[in-house]
């Protein structure tokens, strides 16, 4: 299995390659940015991009779909209950991004699915309030939290759609119950450093603690 943290753009978003060296394939989730670099950190693993995760859907983190799409051929999967909002990226806002608005998803998932390269499997535990299908993926001994859970903050709930009394309970009873020492990767670089664990979030987090 390889991971890889990688920091894009301008908006201080993590995108990541998680794989498998042996069946030679992988997955980006939040492939936001610097496509060309994304893309040949795969290729220098051997990796043919299989899937583009997107943890929920809004633009900061779904605007690189499109062009990865068209250079990989990958499938985009997304929570269904953001399937719509990926659609939904008002002009202005693309146009503050620079960014061109994202293709439809070709996989809708669910609590529990599981998102699978070679012999890697990625659960999807749904985590609404940042958005309705906003979602993180654990495997045993880490999860890729999104805009869910940040290394010692929260993902903002004042956008439509977002509900801070979803996100607290989303982290509360479905995150903070993950074994203590799974390491937290998060959506962005916004914290001291760049993961953390569940135990130390459930300790020290400055908006939900356990």
């Amino acid at each position: 299995m390889i991971i890889r943290q990688i920091e894009v753009g301008n908006f201080g978003i993590f995108s990541y390659l998680v794989g498998d060296e042996k069946a030679g394939e992988c997955l980006y989730i939040d492939p936001s940015d610097d496509h060309d670099l994304l893309l040949q950190e795969a290729r220098s693993h051997g990796l043919v991009v299989k899937y583009i995760v997107n943890t929920h859907s809004h633009i900061d983190h779904s605007m690189g779909n499109r062009e990865m799409v068209r250079q990989t051929g990958a499938k985009v999967i997304i929570h269904e209950a953001d399937a719509a909002g990926l659609l939904d990226t008002p002009p202005d806002i693309l146009q503050m991004f620079g960014a061109t608005d994202p293709p439809p998803a070709d996989i809708l998932v669910s609590d529990g699915g599981l998102i699978q390269v070679g012999s890697v499997a990625l659960q999807v535990i749904h985590t609404p309030g940042h958005t309705p299908g906003g979602m993180c993926l654990y495997t045993e001994g880490m999860v890729f939290t999104g805009d869910t859970l940040f290394v010692g903050s929260v993902g903002r709930t004042d956008f439509p759609g977002g509900s801070y009394a979803q996100l607290e309970n989303s982290i509360r009873t479905k995150l903070y119950t993950l074994p203590g020492e799974t390491v937290v990767y998060p959506g962005h670089n916004y914290g001291m450093t760049a993961t953390s664990t569940i135990e130390h979030e459930r300790r020290t987090n400055a908006v939900v603690r356990g």
